[in-house]
C-alpha cells in the first residue's frame, strides 16, 4: 500500500530561561578544552550526547524538551551549570598580562591563515596534524588573551569517516555538515547583511561568504563558496577538504589566501602581521602586494611592505610535499593579475620559481614574500634550510633564514582531567599556570607512587573502554561472532588493565612506517608469547583516500592481526579521531612512533602522550630528537640516510624488538606488592616533568610572539611609516646590490702570520672590488674556530672588518682586521663579504655573499 511522500519538520525545544547560556557555551569551542562544559551536556541526556558526536549546538536542537525541564529543576546541575559559567567568565574576563600588555599595542593583531584547523571532533574541518596544530596555536593564543585572528575554509565535507573490513580494507565515507548545527554564525555587515567578497577565477567571478567561529577569545573567519549565486562547479570549491583534482586545489588556495585578505579588509580589519601556515594559504601575499600596487607603491616597495611582517610555517619535510602548480595553470588564473601588480608574466612565475621543475612552488612563493620563516622543529628548520636552500643560492643551508620553532600541543585539551585534580592537590591550585616552569614541574615527584599509577591505570581503563565498544561495532559490522569478539579483547579489561599496552596511531603514510614492527614476525612472536607479560599493541589511523601504499599497511596489520599468535594482542582500530586520539594518548602504558628519518616534520602525538605519562619509545625525529633525555622513555638512533630503506628498516626494528625485550617489558612487570613496578612509576614522572613543560603550546606560542611576531610588528613601522619610505629605500638598494653583485670580489692582501702567542695580536687585510657600491653597503667578515681533521669541533667566533682608504692603483677597498685570538690550538678561519643594511630583517635575506 502506498503511503504517500514522507515530508520532514523539525521541532525544536525551547531551552528554559534559567538555562539560556548553554547556547552560549554551545556557540563557543571554549567547550572543546573545557571537559566540565562537555559532561554538562552529556548529564541531561547522555544517549544522544553519543549520537550527535559530542556536538552541543546538535544536541540543543535535538534534546528532549522534558530532560531541559527536569535539568533546569535538578540543584546538582544547577549547581555545576552555575560553576562551569564562573569559569567560563572568569577566562574571558582575565586581564591581560602585563608583560604582554607592554610587548603589543592596541591596533597591533596576527591573523594565521591555514587550510584547516581542529579544535573538536564535532566541528569537523580538519584532517590530521597540521588542522589539530593549527587548533591549538589558536587555543593558546585564547589563553593569552593574544590580539589574534584565524583564517580558513569552511568545508561543507569534512574529512572522511573511515571503516575497515575483515579484510583490512578502508572505505572512505563522505558526510555532509549541517552547518547549522556547527558552531558557527554568519558575519554581519551594519545593515545586517551577509558579508561577502568574491574573487575572479577564469571567466567568472566566484561570491565567497564569511562565516565566524569563536575559540575562546579568539575569532576564527571561515570563507564558503556554497552560494546559491555560484554555479555548481563553483559551490563546490569548499565543499571537500584537500578534495578533487589540481583545478579544485587552485581554487581553493585562491579562495583562502586572496578571499581571506578581501574578507579581512572588507571587515575593517587590519592585522600588523601575517602568519602563513604552510603553504596552501601563500597567495595572501599576492592580494597584498596587488592592493598596495592599485594606491600607487611600486612592485618592489610593495614587495619589501608585505614581507616583513610576513611569518611563513613550513611543515613539509620532503620536496615532493610542497604545493606546486604548471605555468599554465598560473598563467590561465593569474593572468589578471600580473598588469595588477605592474610586472611582466615571467617576474610573476619567479616569485614561485623552483630550479629543474617547470611549475609554481607554493613555498617558494612564501619565502620569496616573507622576511620570517620556520620549520617545526630542530631537525626540520635543518632539513627545509636544505630543502629550500636554493632560494639562497649563495649561502651555506645553516646561514639562511629559515629557522625554527618546535611545535607544542594545547595542555587544557589533551590532559587528561584526573591528571587536573592529582596535580591541583600536590602542586597547587595554580598548577595551570606553570604550563613551562621546569623547575615548577619537578613537583610531580611529590605524588605519592601508589597514587600516580592509580591515575595511569583509571585511564587505562577508559581507554579499554572506548576500544572495546570501537572493536565491537566494527566487528559485528564484519559479521563476526561472539566467541571471536570475545578472544580479540582478551586482554582489553577495563576492570583489570594491568596489561603492557603500547599505543601507535596516526596517519597511515609510508613514511610513518606502521608495520616497522612486523618487520622480524619470528622475533616479534617470542617477544609475545610469555603469557605471564602480556603485551598489548593497539593501532589506529586513516590512509588517504589516494594513497593506495598507505592503505595497504592499514590491510598488513589487520592481516597480522588476524594470525592466531597475535590475535587478541594487536588490535587495528577504525575511523580515528580527536575523541579515540585522547582516551589512547592518556591511556596506553608505551607511544610507539617509528618514523623514517629525517621526514618525520616535528609529530606532536607522542607529546600528548607524555604529559599524561606515557612513555616515548620513537626514532630520534623530531620533537623527540629534542625531548629524549635517556630516562623519560626509549629512542631508536635512526641509521644513516645513506643506507638503502630497506636495510634501515631492518636495523631499526631490530633496536625496536631489543628494547621491548630488554627494557620496556621488563621494567613494565618489575612489579612491587601494589602492582606497580617503581622504575616505571619514575620514569612516566619524568616524563611529565621533562616534557609536558618544553612541548606545550603555549610556550610555541611565546616563541612566536618573541622571534617572529614581534620583530614582524617592529620591522611592519619602519617600512610603512611616512607613506612606506622605509619600503622604497630598502626596494632601492636591493636593487642597486643586485646589479652591482656579480662584480664584487674580494682577495687578500699581503702574508697573515701562520703562528702566534696566545694574547698577541693578528693583523688581516683584504681587498675587495666594490664594483660601485659603497665601502657600507657590505659587511667583510672572519669566521674562526678550532680546527679539525674532520669537521669544526666548537661554535666559530666572528670579527668584522673595518673599511680603510680606497686603493687607487688597483680600485679595490681596503679592509682591515686586528684582533687577538681568544682560542689556544690550530685554529681555522674563513673571510666573506655580504651585503649590509640595518634595515634588513635577516642579514643574509638577499642570499648574496662572497667567500675569500
Amino acid at each position: 500500500m502506498k503511503k504517500g511522500t514522507p515530508y520532514t519538520l523539525d521541532v525544536r525545544p525551547k531551552i528554559p530561561a534559567r538555562l539560556a547560556r548553554l547556547e552560549e557555551l554551545a556557540n563557543n569551542l571554549w567547550y572543546s578544552w573545557d571537559l566540565p562544559t562537555r559532561d554538562l551536556f552529556s548529564f541531561i541526556q547522555r544517549d544522544l550526547w553519543e549520537d550527535v558526536g559530542q556536538n552541543p549546538k546538535a544536541f540543543l536542537q535535538s534534546v528532549d524538551e522534558h530532560s531541559l525541564i527536569a535539568a533546569s529543576e535538578d540543584p546538582v546541575f544547577l549547581d555545576q551549570f552555575q560553576r562551569i559559567l564562573s569559569a567560563y567568565d572568569s577566562y574571558h574576563a582575565r586581564p591581560v598580562s602585563n608583560d604582554l600588555s607592554a610587548k603589543f599595542t592596541e591596533n597591533d593583531l596576527i591573523a594565521y591563515f591555514c587550510a584547516e584547523f581542529g579544535f573538536h571532533e564535532s566541528f569537523p574541518i580538519y584532517s590530521g596534524g597540521l588542522g589539530i596544530l593549527a587548533g591549538d596555536h589558536c587555543k593558546s593564543a585564547s589563553d593569552m588573551h593574544l590580539p589574534f585572528v584565524g583564517i580558513g575554509l569552511l568545508y561543507r565535507q569534512g574529512y572522511f569517516h573511515q571503516t575497515v573490513d575483515y579484510e583490512g580494507n578502508q572505505h572512505a565515507i563522505y558526510t555532509d555538515s549541517e552547518f547549522d548545527s556547527l558552531p558557527i554564525s554568519p558575519v554581519l555587515d551594519g545593515n545586517g547583511l551577509d558579508v561577502q567578497v568574491s574573487v575572479d577565477l577564469p571567466g567568472r567571478r566566484v561570491a565567497i561568504k564569511v562565516w565566524k567561529a569563536v575559540v575562546g577569545n579568539v575569532m576564527i573567519y571561515l570563507l564558503d563558496t556554497d552560494l546559491d549565486e555560484n554555479s555548481r562547479q563553483d559551490r563546490a570549491i569548499t565543499h571537500h577538504l584537500y578534495g578533487g583534482d589540481r583545478s579544485v586545489r587552485m581554487e581553493q588556495e585562491i579562495v583562502l589566501g586572496i578571499g581571506g585578505v578581501r574578507a579581512l579588509r572588507k571587515m575593517g580589519i587590519q592585522p600588523s602581521v601575517w602568519h602563513i601556515n604552510e603553504g596552501h594559504a601563500a597567495f595572501m601575499v599576492l592580494e597584498r602586494i596587488r592592493i598596495l600596487t592599485e594606491q600607487g607603491i611600486e612592485f618592489p616597495a610593495a614587495l619589501e611592505a608585505v614581507s616583513v611582517n610576513t611569518v611563513f610555517t613550513t611543515h613539509t619535510p620532503v620536496p615532493a610535499g610542497h604545493d606546486h602548480f604548471d605555468y599554465g595553470m598560473m598563467s590561465l588564473y593569474f593572468e589578471n593579475y600580473f598588469p595588477q601588480l605592474n610586472i611582466s608574466r615571467d617576474e610573476f612565475l619567479a616569485l614561485g620559481y623552483v630550479s629543474g621543475t617547470p611549475d609554481f612552488n607554493m613555498t617558494a612563493l612564501a619565502i620569496h614574500c616573507s622576511r620570517f620563516q620556520n620549520g617545526v622543529s630542530q631537525i626540520h628548520g635543518k632539513v627545509s634550510a636544505r630543502i629550500c636552500g636554493e632560494l639562497w643560492q649563495e649561502l651555506d643551508h645553516e646561514d639562511n633564514p629559515i629557522s625554527h620553532i618546535t611545535n607544542g600541543v594545547h595542555m587544557p585539551t589533551f590532559l587528561a582531567k584526573e591528571w587536573s585534580e592529582v596535580f591541583m592537590r600536590y602542586l597547587g591550585w595554580d598548577w595551570s599556570q606553570h604550563a613551562d616552569d621546569f623547575s615548577f614541574w619537578e613537583k610531580v615527584n611529590s605524588i605519592p607512587d601508589h597514587q600516580f599509577w592509580s591515575v595511569r591505570e583509571t585511564l587505562k581503563s577508559r581507554m579499554m573502554q572506548l576500544i572495546r565498544y570501537r572493536v565491537r561495532r566494527q566487528h559485528f559490522r564484519n559479521h563476526g561472532s561472539q566467541a571471536h569478539l570475545d578472544r580479540i579483547l582478551k586482554y582489553v579489561d577495563p576492570a583489570n588493565p594491568n596489561v603492557l599496552t603500547i599505543g601507535f596511531a596516526r596517519r597511515f603514510a609510508t613514511y610513518k612506517r606502521a608495520t616497522l614492527l612486523f618487520e622480524d614476525l619470528e622475533w616479534l612472536r617470542e617477544i609475545m608469547q610469555d603469557s605471564e607479560r602480556p603485551v598489548l599493541f593497539v593501532f589506529a589511523g586513516k590512509a588517504h583516500p589516494a594513497d593506495i601504499p598507505g592503505q595497504d599497511l592499514i590491510r598488513q596489520v589487520t592481516r597480522i592481526s588476524r594470525m592466531p599468535e597475535f590475535e587478541g594482542k594487536i588490535l587495528m582500530l577504525e575511523d580515528y579521531d580527536m575523541r579515540l586520539a585522547r582516551r589512547m594518548v592518556a591511556g596506553v602504558d608505551v607511544w610507539l612512533n617509528t618514523p623514517l628519518y629525517p621526514l618525520e616534520a616535528s609529530g606532536t602525538s607522542g607529546m600528548k602522550a607524555a604529559m599524561n605519562g606515557v612513555l616515548n619509545l620513537s626514532v630520534l625525529d623530531g620533537w623527540w630528537d629534542e625531548g629524549y633525555d635517556g630516562k623519560n622513555g626509549w629512542a631508536i638512533k635512526p641509521v644513516s640516510e645513506d643506507f638503502p630503506n630497506a636495510q634501515r628498516n631492518r636495523e631499526e626494528s631490530q633496536t625496536l624488538y631489543e628494547l621491548l625485550q630488554d627494557r620496556v617489558i621488563p621494567t613494565y612487570y618489575k612489579q612491587n606488592k601494589m602492582g606497580y613496578s617503581p622504575e616505571w612509576v619514575k620514569m612516566s614522572k619524568r616524563s611529565i616533568a621533562t616534557l609536558l613543560p618544553q612541548f606545550n603550546s603555549a610556550r610555541m606560542v611565546g616563541e612566536y610572539i618573541d622571534k617572529t611576531y614581534l620583530p614582524a610588528i617592529k620591522q611592519y613601522y619602519k617600512y610603512w611609516e611616512n607613506n612606506f619610505e622605509g619600503a622604497r629605500r630598502v626596494a632601492h638598494w636591493k636593487t642597486f646590490i643586485r646589479q652591482a653583485w656579480p662584480g664584487v670580489t674580494i682577495r687578500r692582501m699581503g702574508m697573515t702570520k701562520q703562528s702566534v702567542m696566545f694574547k698577541e695580536s693578528v693583523r688581516v687585510e683584504v681587498g675587495v672590488n666594490l664594483n660601485g657600491l659603497n665601502p657600507s653597503d657590505v659587511a667583510v667578515e672572519m669566521l674562526i674556530g678550532q680546527a679539525s681533521q674532520k669537521e669544526k669541533s666548537g661554535p666559530e667566533m666572528s670579527y668584522l672588518f673595518t673599511a680603510r682608504e680606497m686603493n687607487q692603483q688597483t680600485g679595490e677597498h681596503v679592509y682591515m682586521l686586528e684582533f687577538t685570538p681568544e682560542l689556544c690550538g690550530k685554529l681555522e678561519y674563513r673571510i666573506r663579504v655580504h651585503p649590509h643594511h640595518e634595515m634588513l630583517t635577516h642579514r643574509f635575506e638577499l642570499g648574496l655573499m662572497r667567500w675569500l
